[in-house]
């Protein structure tokens, strides 16, 4: 396979997908999600992302991925703060070593929400849904991934799910209850 950017010395920049950027996270396994806080002294999270069925291209401007049970609420705490976020994925390609950046703004649409009702459709069913995160696309940035291991084989892993569905609902809402109402900093995350 030809790689899937030319790679040049400065990176490209824009303020929509195109094409090559597309399909670069459609052949991605993985991408992580970035967020902080306003306060400078507050935590900057960073988490992976995988799970098949969660992620989708809205359109040029906007893309969206489903936000699972987990054991905070750092992204929605922050999101609903101030909005900044930063999605990235890397080619683990030899022939392409790309790496691809969003930076938006983004917005937390709770299950139960009419924003949430109106997306749910674009993604498979997971257990322990707790909402949709959508970004708006303010600028994208393809770099080199030089620095990027090469890997052939990413295999998902069924443990997310299996702990959620071994929970079921009353145990779930009890957990996010415990664990996903505010962030590591105390701004409030998930209503349930």
């Amino acid at each position: 396979m030809q790689g899937v950017f030319e790679v040049t010395d400065q990176a490209d920049t824009s303020s929509h997908l195109n094409d090559e950027m597309r399909q670069l996270i459609d052949e991605s396994s993985m991408f992580f999600v970035a967020t902080a806080p306003q306060s400078p002294t507050g935590s900057v999270n960073l988490s992976p992302k995988g799970l098949k069925d969660t992620f989708t291209i809205l359109d040029d401007h906007r893309v969206a991925y489903l936000d699972l049970t987990g054991s905070g609420a750092e992204t929605a705490a922050h999101l609903k703060e101030n909005g900044r976020i930063t999605l990235m994925w890397m080619s683990h390609d030899p022939k392409a070593p790309n790496i691809l950046r969003i930076y938006g703004r983004g917005e937390v649409h709770e299950v139960g929400s009419l924003e949430f009702e109106l997306l749910k459709g674009r993604f498979g069913e997971h257990i322990g849904t707790r909402g949709v995160i959508v970004v708006t696309i303010l600028r994208t940035n393809l770099s080199c991934g030089f620095g990027v291991p090469v890997a052939t084989v990413f295999t998902e892993r069924p443990e997310l799910d299996e702990w959620l569905s071994k929970k079921g609902e009353e145990k779930l809402l009890d957990y996010r209850n415990r664990n996903n109402r505010r962030s590591l900093d105390g701004l409030p995350g998930y209503l349930s």
